[in-house]
């Protein structure tokens, strides 16, 4: 999943730098995200997930990491509630 969601990254971000050189923990803020990226990269994870991101997850903390998405794309696809 992780793959994927750096390829959905890169086909969508361009960040200063490349997300091949970004660890899955690195912060994507900081790489150059920017809040239309977030709105571009959710419609794309959405749409090659097959998920819908409920309003209580659209935060900064979300589109934090390559691991904060996958987490939150493998608790949406389970059909685990989070807070």
């Amino acid at each position: 999943m992780k793959d994927e969601l750096r390829k959905i990254i890169k086909d969508t971000v361009h960040f200063e730098v490349s997300i091949d050189t970004l660890s899955n923990d690195d912060d994507l803020y900081e790489a150059g995200f920017s809040s239309l990226n977030t709105i571009q990269l959710m419609l794309a994870v959405e749409r090659h997930f097959n998920v819908e991101i409920p309003d209580h997850m659209l935060n900064r903390r979300l589109f934090q990491s390559v691991n904060s998405l996958a987490e939150a794309i493998t608790t949406l696809q389970c059909g685990v509630p989070s807070v």
